[in-house]
């Protein structure tokens, strides 16, 4: 599990012995089983997640209905709302399989921060690719119809379509579980 987090970090800085020691030292590991909830709608939360192994997603519950707003993957990080604004969180994180996550706090960050400086630059340089990464994402679905962003998925993210439950799929392509299923069909017929 460590060797993952320090090969990621490791293609931004290299990391000493003795940072490594420290990152090991924090506890920072945890496993959880699939359909845990992380974080609750209206719960404040002082802790981030990035995906080792696994898969989460966020969302929505809109009239009683579930609305998937993303999902995260190995190397992947989610930093909720709640964490940065400590509001009561307005959706909710849950693993869409059994997971390993890597589970910080700002209290852990200022520890590592004062005793290894150059960790608030990597936290800084990761922090600026996941807000353009999320802008981006999030430009892509305002201007793509749902079979567009479904086929940009095949393309960018196909293990995502294997992994994920339907109408979870649907719902964050914003369809219905059954408008999917005829999307599939269509572009299977296309040989897309």
């Amino acid at each position: 599990m460590e060797n993952l987090l320090f090969n990621f970090i490791a293609s931004y800085m290299p990391l000493t012995d003795e940072e490594k020691e420290a990152v090991k030292e924090l506890n920072i590991f945890k496993s959880y089983p699939k359909g845990t909830v992380l974080l609750k709608e209206g719960r404040i939360s002082r802790e981030g997640y990035f995906v080792i192994k696994g898969c989460i997603r966020t969302y929505y519950v809109v009239d009683g209905e579930e609305k998937t707003t993303e999902f995260y993957t190995e190397l992947q990080s989610l930093s909720p709302l709640t964490v940065i604004n400590q509001k009561p969180s307005e959706y909710y994180v849950a693993c869409v399989e059994d997971s390993i996550l890597v589970v910080a706090n700002p209290d852990m960050e200022k520890v590592m921060f004062e005793k290894f400086p150059r960790f608030e630059t990597l936290c800084r340089i990761l922090s600026e690719k996941l807000l353009a990464g999320s802008q981006a994402s999030f430009d892509d679905f305002k201007i793509s119809s749902p079979e567009q962003r479904y086929l940009n998925l095949l393309k960018n993210r196909p293990d995502l379509i294997q992994r994920v439950p339907q109408y979870q799929m649907a719902s964050y392509l914003g369809i219905t579980p059954q408008s999917l299923s005829r999307m599939r069909s269509r572009i299977t017929k296309k040989g897309i």
